[in-house]
């Protein structure tokens, strides 16, 4: 594997890996060579991830409407192809909990738990009005850390 630039010991950081979502690639998903499209990996990691703020309690956000979690940055690399009709894991586990921002992690496995894709994204808390960041209060981030 090409060393990836978020990943220091690949062994180490696949271990901590725990949450995952079954996404089984659908046709519209691949583009004319068979495997999937560039992009869907993008939408993966969105279903992936709003299913672990979900389980850690804090997806929608209801202690204040006017927060909200944006995506600020977004990577993927790719180490093996996916084809139609294929039912990956994707994984998600927190890289870093901060005051108003979580980095967040992807890894998906194939059916026979070969290393397809990972990735990572900076996630930040905003106020609607502003757009401007905003702590995350005690609750959250201990809900976040605690899965």
């Amino acid at each position: 594997m090409t060393k990836v630039s978020y990943i220091e010991d690949l062994d180490q950081w696949m271990s901590e890996f725990s949450f995952y979502i079954p996404v089984k690639v659908r046709f519209s998903e691949t583009d004319m060579f068979g495997h999937v499209n560039n992009v869907s990996a993008f939408i993966y990691f969105e279903e992936a991830r709003i299913e672990f703020l979900k389980q850690a309690g804090v997806f929608p956000q209801e202690h204040d409407e006017k927060v909200m979690p944006i995506v600020a940055d977004l990577q993927c690399d790719y180490h093996r192809q996916i084809y139609f009709n294929e039912t990956i894991k994707l994984y998600v586990k927190l890289g870093h909990v901060g005051n108003t921002s979580l980095d967040v992690h992807y890894m998906a496995l194939n059916d026979n738990y070969e290393l397809s894709l990972t990735g990572r994204g900076r996630m930040v808390m905003i106020h609607s009005d502003t757009e401007k960041p905003v702590p995350m209060n005690d609750t959250m981030k201990r809900q976040l850390m605690a899965l």
